[in-house]
């Protein structure tokens, strides 16, 4: 059972079992409110997960979570922060592991399980980076685990430039404003069963934070 958690545009965080069954989904479309609302939304989503499957009845129980997926990015630098931080906070304290998740592919398996039976184009996932310009990455398909294949990786350019750059890659254009956290979820628990979590290593960040360190103190001649 594995717990998804995204801050690349809204807040979303999404509870799924072993067989990809949604058990809780609770999301705010809020871009700047993250570190407000994650903590309700955990709770939210932890006390719906407990009586199953959205949709079903019965008494709540013990929900034994495995793994807590964390969206990575592309995003900005202190929205991405607070969800990578609450994921591993989370998964700390349950003492279970967290699974790396590109936002972006999470949106693209969105689009492709949608219809399942479509024969999806090459498209792209396209979300606003803000400042006028758009963050992009273009997908090709599903492989045999039941993960996006990316064509590209993850790229920032100016609003101007979407559609040209996109007609490069011959590819659709899928503008995507929220980024699901039960899909977030799902491709964790299909990389960890093909064996395929990727070690990112640093969030995909959108730009260098706008507040730095400062430098060193200029000498002042005597």
């Amino acid at each position: 059972m594995i717990l998804g958690i995204d801050t690349s545009l809204g807040t979303a965080v999404a509870v799924i079992d072993d067989d990809g069954a949604v058990r809780a989904d609770a999301a705010s479309a809020d871009a700047l409110g993250h570190a407000e609302i994650i903590g309700t939304l955990l709770e939210t989503a932890m006390t719906d997960a407990a009586h199953g499957p959205i949709g079903a009845t019965g008494a709540p129980e013990a929900v034994a979570l495995t793994h807590v997926a964390a969206g990575m990015g592309p995003g900005p630098f202190t929205g991405l922060r607070v969800g990578i931080a609450a994921a591993r906070a989370f998964a700390l304290g349950r003492g279970i592991p967290v699974v790396p998740v590109r936002s972006h592919d999470a949106a693209a398996l969105a689009v492709l399980l949608a219809d399942p039976f479509a024969d999806v184009p090459r498209f792209a996932v396209v979300t606003d980076a803000r400042r006028k310009e758009f963050a992009f990455t273009v997908y090709d398909g599903i492989d045999d685990d039941g993960l996006p294949m990316r064509v590209t990786e993850a790229t920032l350019v100016k609003r101007d430039d979407i559609d040209a750059a996109l007609a490069e890659h011959s590819a659709e254009r899928r503008d995507t404003t929220v980024i699901p956290g039960a899909m977030v979820a799902l491709v964790a628990a299909r990389a960890v069963a093909a064996g395929r979590v990727e070690d990112l290593g640093e969030p995909l960040y959108l730009r260098a934070p706008d507040v730095t360190m400062p430098g060193p103190r200029k000498k002042v001649g005597q």
